[in-house]
């Protein structure tokens, strides 16, 4: 009997570490996908490029720190994620032209309501 219910919790875990991965994955797919979608959309010239990954790197950075940071509850971490998203779409704005810019703001539009939108709905 011991034996089995180890098996079972042995199964658990791993079936749990095995989902958390794929969720990972499934963020970092779709993370990317939107990166790309905006450098499209956006037809963002060669120095652009530049400017946008090298931002994306710096916050992604930033974003991952606030993240592991223990001592910030979740409601703390996401003030300081949305503070992060609003500086970092400033900087964006600084290369980008006005209508990348309005460009910009139709795509997190669209992508809000897209989230609002019941998964089964």
């Amino acid at each position: 009997m011991k034996k089995l219910l180890l098996l079972m919790m042995g199964v658990a875990f791993v079936g749990t570490a095995a989902m958390a991965q794929l969720e990972q994955k499934d963020y970092k797919k779709e993370k990317a996908e939107w990166e790309n979608k905006i450098k499209e959309e956006l037809k963002l010239s060669a120095d652009q490029l530049v400017k946008y990954d090298a931002l994306t790197k710096e916050y992604d950075d930033k974003f991952s720190a606030i993240a592991q940071d223990a001592n910030l509850s979740k409601d703390a971490q996401k003030e300081k994620k949305m503070s992060l998203k609003k500086e970092k779409e400033a900087k964006l704005f600084e290369f980008l032209t006005p209508e990348q810019q309005t460009r910009y703001k139709e795509l997190i539009e669209k992508k809000k309501k897209e989230m609002e939108k019941p998964a089964n709905g």
